[in-house]
Order: C-alpha cells, then structure tokens, then sequence
C-alpha cells in the first residue's frame, strides 16, 4: 500500500510524570518470574479508534486530555514511569526504581497511511504498523548497572479517520494482567478527568512481593546472563519485512462445533476449552505452511495469581505466569487428525498444569523436559488472553476499532483477544512471511467448511 511522503509528521513530544512530590522516590524489587524477560523483546500493542476529528481539534482537545489522565494514572501505576536497573552482578537483584521526576516519552504525530486500510483483518505489510509503535527510550550503562526506560507511548491522528494509540512496554514491567489494569485505570480517567471512580472501584495495583523462591531466582539470574548486560541492546522491529499480519474470528458457533468434533474423536480428553480449541485450531493451520517433519512447540502463559499459596490478589503489579507447552511433529498437525492431536496435546498438557498438586514452581522447572527429543525448529508463543476484554478499553470516544500486538511479529507467536463484537468470539492475531500467510488462510478456511 503506497502512502506519500512523509508517513509520519511528529506533531508534539512530551515527557509525563506523575504530579510533583506524590509519589516519591520508589524501588520495587523483581520476582523470578520477572527474571526471565530480562533479555525478551518489548512488548507493542496498537489501539485504533474510529474518531472523525481535524489536527486542531487534536491538538487543542485530544493531546492535553491524554497527558492530563496519563499524569493521573501514573501516581497510582508509578513502575510506568520508571526504570529497570539491572545490576552487572547475579548477588544483586534487578529492580524497578522510579526517582522524583522520571516521565514517560509521549509522542503525538498526524498519518497518512490509510486508517481504513489499516484496520481491516486481511493480510497487510506487517512493516506499516511500525510506524505508529513507539521505541523505549535510550538505554544508560554504567560500570556497575543498565538502566532502561520501561514504557512508552505515541498517538497518531488520521485526519478525519481515527487515531491510534500505540504502547511499549519492557515485559520486567508486567504480564497482561498489569497492563490491564493499567489501562483500565487510565481509560476510566481519561472518560471522567479524575481518578474519583478508578479509586472507587478499589483496583489500586497490590506492590508487596511477597512471591519468593531463592534457587529459581538464582537459576533465572543465570539465565538472563546479567554479569553481560552492559552489553544487551534492545531488539527493535524495522522494515523492509516480507511479513504480513492478519486477523481471523472463531465464533462460539464455529468453537462449538470444533469442541464436539474433538469431543467425539477423543471422549477421554478432560479439558476442551475454547481456548484449547483456538490453540490447536491455529497451531495445526501453522503446521499446513511448514516443510519436512520437524518438532514444533507451541507454548503459553498461565496467570498464576490465584494458584500461589496463599494466593496473589487479582491486582498484583509484575508478571505471575507460568508456562504449559506441547511439542510435536510437524506431519502430526497437519489436517484434520493433526487439529485433533494438537487439541489432545493442549488439552491434556493444561489440565495437567492446572491439577497439579505441586503448584507452580514444579512446571516451571520441568522445561527441560519439553525438550528431551530436542529442540523445536518452530516455537509457537500466544500473546494475551480472551479472558481480558481488551476491548473495553474507551478513552471516551467508544471501544477501540481494532487492537493489534505488533509484538508478535518478533517471532512465530500469536495473539489472541476477546472479539470486538461478541466477547465470547475469539479474535486471532497472526504474523507470518507472506508466502506462508496465503497457506495458513486456505487452511484456515478449507479446515471450517470441512470440520464444521
């Protein structure tokens, strides 16, 4: 898609703290599940709005509400505003540390891609989005630590279109649940211009660490390597790409049908979940594009906030997830029976995880064991979750037209998301090269008319 130049006209930049002498200076220690996205590439996720507005009404009425709610929001959600200091020595632990007066970079721009265009769910070139995600800010190193800025944010109109709200986390700053949180407490302040209903609502975000386990945050120290970290620079995503990004819906009627076509080829398999179904749904689709016969791993997230002992509350600020994975071979996925045998393997891997008496940190130290036939040739990550409506993120000008995690396209992950339109709908978010893409839609489509 063609677009004159230039794409991109910076129209504001500005750095937003939260109000002078609230918050004070603040550290918050890393837990070991922080440790492990040490090293990981930030985390981007693109919000569209349909909002039929001029550069002046933009810049006059837009930008100061968004810098005003984001202040706000900060002085509850102060780790935003900060950044991750990792200290060159594994006897010092990481940490999230806010100093009087440390901002988040906004940047505001006007666009000329086509808004419309942008937002459909067919294949488009993965490198346009690039455009309205916004970089971290400079990475700082000393002889003794690495400080790096942890969030940032870039709002770009479509004159007369829509805008689009483009974010960037590090992933030590959250898992999906943090974000959520933060955003539905910047959202409920951008709708009313104070954080009256955000405190009303008792969804303050819970710091205290209390998540504690010496020998996995040693092992997860190693594994981030931090004694080189004075080295590390952040990944960053840039075009040209031959990528390609698109979006599918599996309604509850079309999951419906998956579940009892699984159900009726395995009636023994315990946990047939849409999520389980989505997964394996797309995993064997994935599988359809792929040479050869090669282990494949498709893994995700589990939030563990109420499987600790004692449990987490539901607000606890960081990351608390642990991970259930299934590895298989390439010529087992593909087809119908390959739909089926991923859906077994998902299946019972998670009701494994979920039922598993020793909790956490047992399937969090049991990886290895993932990779005893040896190492996958396609790692398969899922990026969110349907449980959290996204969705329902409205700044005041209604839910958002379309979200993208522009994430995804570091690797072979996926994202999912409740549907705009019918929560109980799963929206799919997948990013391949295009030559790939055109085998996963066929796959995708010829897999519905013939299963369902």
């Amino acid at each position: 898609m063609a677009a004159s130049s230039p794409v991109i006209t910076v129209l504001q930049k500005s750095q937003v703290s939260p109000p002078a002498a609230v918050v004070g200076d603040r550290s918050l220690s890393l837990s070991y599940f922080d440790f492990l996205w040490l090293r990981q590439p930030p985390i981007h996720y693109l919000f569209f709005y349909d909002l039929s507005i001029t550069q002046t009404h933009f810049i006059e009425t837009i930008v100061p509400s968004l810098k005003h709610s984001l202040k706000i929001t900060l002085q509850h959600f102060f780790p935003f505003a900060g950044n991750l200091i990792v200290f060159h020595s594994s006897t010092k632990k990481p940490e999230i540390q806010y100093v009087e007066g440390d901002s988040v970079a906004v940047t505001f721009a006007e666009c000329n891609l086509d808004f419309n265009q942008l937002t459909k769910n067919c294949p488009r070139d993965c490198e346009l989005f690039y455009h309205l995600t916004p970089l971290l800010g400079k990475i700082d190193k000393t002889s003794d630590s690495t400080k790096i800025p942890l969030f940032s944010v870039q709002v770009t109109l479509f004159p007369n279109s829509g805008i689009s709200i483009g974010m960037t986390n590090h992933h030590c700053l959250g898992d999906a649940s943090a974000r959520f949180c933060f955003l539905k407490a910047w959202t409920s302040i951008a709708r009313s211009g104070s954080d009256e209903s955000f405190l009303a609502n008792g969804a303050l975000p819970f710091y205290d660490r209390v998540v504690n386990n010496p020998k996995l945050e040693k092992s997860y120290l190693n594994f981030g390597n931090v004694e080189t970290f004075n080295e590390f620079e952040l990944p960053k995503l840039c075009g040209p790409s031959d990528k390609v990004r698109a979006t599918f819906i599996l309604s509850r009627t079309m999951l419906d049908s998956l579940k009892k076509l699984v159900s009726t080829e395995q009636p023994t398999l315990a946990y047939v979940s849409s999520f389980t179904i989505t997964c394996a749904y797309i995993w064997s689709c994935i599988a359809s594009t792929k040479e050869g016969d090669e282990l494949q791993l498709f893994g995700f997230t589990i939030d563990c906030r109420a499987r600790m002992n004692p449990p987490l509350p539901a607000t606890y600020f960081g990351n608390c997830v642990g991970g259930c994975m299934a590895v298989e071979k390439t010529t087992k996925l593909k087809g119908k029976d390959g739909f089926v045998n991923a859906a077994k393997l998902i299946g019972e891997n998670l009701h494994k995880t979920l039922t598993d008496k020793d909790g956490v940190v047992k399937e969090i130290e049991s990886f290895g064991d993932f990779l005893s036939d040896g190492v996958p040739t396609t790692l398969i990550g899922v990026a969110g979750t349907p449980k959290l409506k996204f969705y329902d993120m409205d700044f005041g000008w209604g839910k958002p037209k379309k979200i993208e995690t522009v994430s995804i396209d570091y690797s072979s992950s996926i994202s999912l998301n409740a549907s705009r339109e019918k929560s109980e709908d799963v929206e799919i978010g997948v990013s391949l090269p295009t030559s790939e893409m055109e085998t996963f839609v066929r796959a995708f489509e010829n897999g519905l008319e013939t299963y369902i």
